[in-house]
């Protein structure tokens, strides 16, 4: 009687080892991609407040040197920072439907109007060309959490300070 209460006890302390399985993975569904149909939402209040726009940034060398990219994957990007070390200059390109318009770039210690013309290799592109001394390139690296690009008839641009706008101003200075 006692082999078998032994046996017993075993074979339950065996079973309780056993891990209870684990929970079904949460299902991953993918945003909708914002449509051309839908009119953005009205901004209002502190921009600081304001949600980013949808996107990632991406580095990369090319033949012409660095340039960082902000928008979403799949698609042109919205925002681009071009260093150019010939003439010590960043270009900064934003997507656009208006001409000869102001961009108006907001930092959390600073902001700066620019002049912005029709880019020269992109029709769909507006450029203003800022030195590489310019403060406003700093307050854009080290601003807090966001930099704000406006324009005149066209929807804000509320972009994450992440470390490729200051990785395009350190190879535009080095």
């Amino acid at each position: 009687m006692y082999i078998r209460y032994l046996t017993l006890f075993a074979v339950l302390s065996l079973a309780a080892c056993v891990a209870p399985p684990s929970p079904p993975a949460p299902k991953i569904v993918a945003a909708p991609a914002p449509s051309a149909t839908t009119p953005p939402q009205q901004l209002t209040g502190d921009w600081n407040d304001w949600p980013f726009t949808p996107g990632n940034w991406t580095y990369r060398r090319d033949s012409r040197g660095s340039v960082a990219q902000f928008g979403m994957s799949g698609r042109n990007p919205m925002i681009s920072f071009r260093c150019d070390v010939e003439n010590r200059r960043i270009t900064l390109s934003r997507e656009a439907s208006a001409s000869g318009v102001r961009l108006v770039i907001r930092t959390s210690s600073m902001t700066k109007t620019l002049a912005a013309t029709a880019s020269a290799t992109n029709s769909a592109y507006l450029t203003a060309n800022i030195t590489t001394t310019d403060p406003i390139l700093d307050a854009m690296a080290f601003s807090r959490g966001r930099v704000l690009l406006e324009m005149e008839g066209q929807h804000p641009v509320i972009l994450p300070s992440w470390a490729e706008i200051a990785r395009i101003v350190e190879d535009c200075r080095g």
